[in-house]
C-alpha cells in the first residue's frame, strides 16, 4: 500500500525543493507555479484520485456478478486521468485494474491490444473499448450501480 505513495510523495517533495530555490532566489510567484505544478501532479498520481485498485481476475469476477465496466489503467497515464476527472464521482462504481501492479492485467490489456499496453481499457460484457469517451463510459453505468 505505501508504494502508490511514493510518487506523490516524491512530486510533493521536489516541487517544495523546486519553490524554496526560486524563493531563495528572489522568485516567489515563480516559486508559486512551480509549487502549484508539482502539487497537482502529485494530487491527480494520488491514490486519492482513483479508487482502490483490485486485480484483474477480482474485477472480472465482481464485473460479471455487478455488470459494472472494468477500467485497466496505470499510473501517470493522462488518459486516464482524464477519464477518471471525467467521470467525477461515478468512477468508484467501476473496477479498476492497475497494470503496473497486476500482472494479469497486463496481459488483459495487451490481449485486448494486439500486445501494446495501451489504457485506458475498458472492458464492458466481455469487450475492450480503447481510451473510450468518458460519457460513453459513463452511460455503460447500470442505474442499480
Amino acid at each position: 500500500m505505501m508504494r502508490v505513495w511514493i510518487l506523490p510523495l516524491l512530486l510533493v517533495l521536489g516541487g517544495s525543493a523546486v519553490a524554496t530555490g526560486q524563493v531563495l532566489a528572489g522568485n516567489p510567484g515563480t516559486a508559486a507555479v512551480f509549487l502549484a505544478a508539482f502539487l497537482a501532479l502529485a494530487g491527480v498520481n494520488s491514490p486519492l484520485i482513483f479508487p482502490r485498485s483490485t486485480g484483474a481476475r477480482e474485477a472480472q469476477r465482481g464485473s460479471a456478478a455487478d455488470g459494472r465496466p472494468v477500467v485497466y489503467w496505470r499510473l501517470g497515464c493522462k488518459y486516464c486521468i482524464r477519464l477518471r476527472i471525467r467521470l467525477g464521482r461515478s468512477a468508484r462504481e467501476l473496477h479498476w485494474v492497475d497494470i503496473w501492479r497486476d500482472p494479469a492485467g497486463a496481459e488483459a490489456v495487451r490481449a485486448a491490444n494486439d500486445g501494446n499496453e495501451t489504457v485506458p481499457t475498458v472492458v464492458v460484457a466481455g469487450r475492450p473499448h480503447t481510451n473510450p469517451d468518458p460519457a460513453w463510459v459513463r452511460e455503460q453505468l447500470s442505474p442499480s450501480a
